[in-house]
């Protein structure tokens, strides 16, 4: 059994048996109906229907993660990438390797600044008027962008909706989001969570078995590895093949580029479009310590995904290498789980597509609610409302994010091209800030709002504008990306230095809470002169202390040492071995089982190297969190709120 060649553009529905019928209802009604299980928990709290109350262990945001990384349109986007780029457009994919390196420093601060969004921490790291209009055009932005993920996913559901059954794209659009809100709507994030443990399990499942159906259907692993020599495409199966150092359509400085964004971005806030939605999984967590391990083992998870992904793809390019149309080929792997799997498994593998689906609606209808509630309308509308109330405007916000989403899915075709600029270019110029907001005491809040701003023009002018008039040639998107930072330094870095820093006290207040890491230099030796924190033991200071440390004060582990830097460096070669060396293992090609034991060696060690410091701060700052809430409870009531440094 194999798929069937068609002509380009042709679509045919799938023939649902009864027992499909049966396992795709069981899988709606288990999920809408378990959300009245977590309606009562829901309803407590604006906590527990935006944060699940702040109690989760690590293996709970680590299934969201991971299913919120796995949208409707995900399959489409690495099938397009390995069918069009062989095994080098992995490398796409590896843009989730922030996760990596943030688990174990954005996650950790961020964590312990107990905020409940992106918006919100702006106001925590910045004071005065620059903060709140920071944390304003934060939450607005991410209100539409949240719409906007919602209504790309939809549409992508639309079109596998078409696929299947020959409904009009609106129908797939609507009717499965529309379900997908009503769990959320009652159960809120708790919801969200256990819908999205749930649906990993299903997505997995049925990612392995589409993987495994496929092989076999390709003549099994040696023949997909023979078959692709014979069409002469033995480059595919070599994930370095570059074009080039700066030439050709996967040149080596678009790979180094990506690498950079990706593994030095897990060091700043905002750094890719997942960050917002992980801030939650991270303030959902129950400890700093189940914060950093949720993030790392979700992450972890998408790289086991990416593999069987790629390695189903292989084979369908093998038996069907003739695709030239993008819209055809994105659908290969949709076709080889309803074309390959027998009646009964195609109805499971269509409640995985829907699994898939609506955890990201959910997520991000719960996050965008969020902005809505927490920071525009408790902050700036009626910040002495009651949590009763609160709740219920996290229920009206997430009806008003479902019908934006339906706006925004319906004309996507149209503007499709001008949204992938806006979130992805135009995100280029912030892409340092975005670590400097973390890493460096001196940044300010003007220094970032002017990067947001400057990046606006900047990125229409270097993209379009100025290609448009023949000012400067188009440039490839390594090109793009690095110009836009350059000349988005040109104004932010000014902007930092001609205004004022933030206010001293409001520097401490963050700074005790959160203990970032890098240039803080001045805040810490202020923090200790006014007995905040307790100096650093000489001991430690002159480097008389064993190689590894095992045995941490909570002062001494919170400080950023040796350990850490183990654990960022070795994390995203981990997760580079395990996606690789997964690929290997399935086309039974030796080095797969060589890399896959480095790769455990690795977790083993970031494991043992982490895992004492991570405890120590967790068992301290736990002691605290109740204050910490408290004063940030009270600083909602931004007009009467207390000035900086008191409390």
């Amino acid at each position: 059994m194999s798929v069937e060649s068609r002509p380009e553009g042709e679509t045919s529905m799938i023939d649902f048996a009864p027992l499909d019928w049966l396992w795709t209802g069981a899988f709606l009604l288990l999920m809408v109906g378990g959300a009245f299980f977590f309606y009562r928990l829901a309803r407590r709290s604006e906590s527990d229907f935006f944060l699940a109350g702040r109690g989760l262990p690590w293996w709970l945001p680590a299934s969201s993660v991971f299913s919120t990384h796995t949208a409707t349109d995900t399959p489409m986007w690495v099938t397009g990438v390995v069918y069009s780029h062989g095994l080098r457009g992995l490398w796409y994919t590896f843009f989730t390797a922030w996760t990596s390196v943030g688990a174990f420093v954005s996650a950790r601060i961020f964590r312990r600044s107990l905020a409940y969004t992106q918006a919100e921490w702006q106001s925590l790291r910045f004071g005065g008027l620059g903060a709140e209009l920071l944390r304003g055009w934060v939450a607005g932005w991410q209100v539409f962008m949240n719409m906007f993920i919602l209504g790309w996913v939809g549409m992508a559901m639309g079109k596998v909706c078409h696929l299947v059954f020959g409904w009009p794209v609106w129908v797939g659009l609507v009717v499965p989001t529309a379900i997908t809100a009503i769990y959320t709507l009652a159960a809120g994030y708790w919801g969200v969570v256990m819908g999205d443990f749930l649906q990993g399990i299903v997505a997995i499942f049925a990612i392995y078995a589409v993987t495994f159906v496929a092989i076999a259907a390709a003549g099994g692993p040696a023949a997909v590895t023979l078959r692709m020599t014979g069409l002469g495409e033995a480059w595919r199966l070599d994930p370095m093949a570059f074009t080039g150092w700066a030439s050709g359509d996967f040149p080596a400085l678009w790979w180094l580029t990506m690498l950079v964004i990706s593994v030095v971005g897990g060091f700043g806030m905002g750094t890719s479009i997942d960050w917002y939605v992980e801030a939650q999984r991270i303030q959902s967590a129950r400890t700093v310590r189940d914060a950093s391990y949720g993030i790392w083992a979700g992450g972890a998870v998408t790289m086991v995904r990416n593999a069987f992904w790629a390695v189903a793809i292989l084979a369908f390019f093998v038996m069907l290498p003739g695709i030239r149309e993008q819209a055809d080929y994105e659908l290969g792997w949709f076709r080889l789980g309803f074309e390959l799997l027998p009646a009964g498994m195609v109805g499971v593998f269509f409640g995985a597509i829907l699994a898939i689906h609506l955890s990201t609606i959910s997520s991000h209808l719960n996050l965008g609610a969020l902005y809505v509630t927490r920071d525009l309308f408790q902050r700036y509308v009626r910040p002495e409302a009651s949590q009763r109330t609160l709740v219920w405007v996290g229920r009206a916000a997430t009806l008003l994010l479902l019908l934006g989403s339906f706006f925004y899915g319906l004309m996507m075709e149209q503007i499709t091209q001008w949204l992938i600029f806006a979130l992805w270019l135009m995100m280029a110029g912030v892409w340092l800030p975005n670590i400097l907001q973390v890493v460096w005491w001196r940044f300010n809040a003007w220094g970032y709002l002017s990067s947001w701003m400057a990046n606006l023009g900047l990125s229409w002018l270097v993209v379009w504008i100025l290609p448009a008039f023949g000012v400067i040639p188009p440039l490839p998107e390594y090109l793009q990306f690095w110009s836009l930072m350059g000349l988005g330094a040109l104004v932010f870095l000014p902007a930092t230095l001609l205004t004022r820093p933030e206010p001293m006290d409001h520097l401490l207040d963050y700074y005790v809470m959160t203990r970032p890491l890098g240039w803080w230099g001045p805040i810490h030796a202020e923090a200790v002169r006014r007995g905040l924190i307790a100096e650093t033991p000489p001991a430690a200071r002159e480097g008389r202390r064993p190689l590894i440390r095992r045995r941490w004060t909570a002062e001494e582990a919170s400080e950023w040492t040796r350990e850490d830097w183990i654990a960022v460096v070795l994390s995203p070669v981990v997760y580079g071995l395990i996606m690789f060396g997964l690929v290997d293992l399935l086309l039974l090609r030796p080095a797969g089982i060589a890399m896959l034991a480095l790769a455990a060696a690795g977790c083993a060690a970031i494991y043992w190297v982490i895992d004492p410091k991570l405890r120590a701060v967790s068992e301290e700052y736990e002691q605290r969190q109740a204050q910490y809430v408290s004063r940030l409870e009270r600083s909602v009531q931004w007009d009467a709120a207390a000035p900086p440094g008191e409390g």
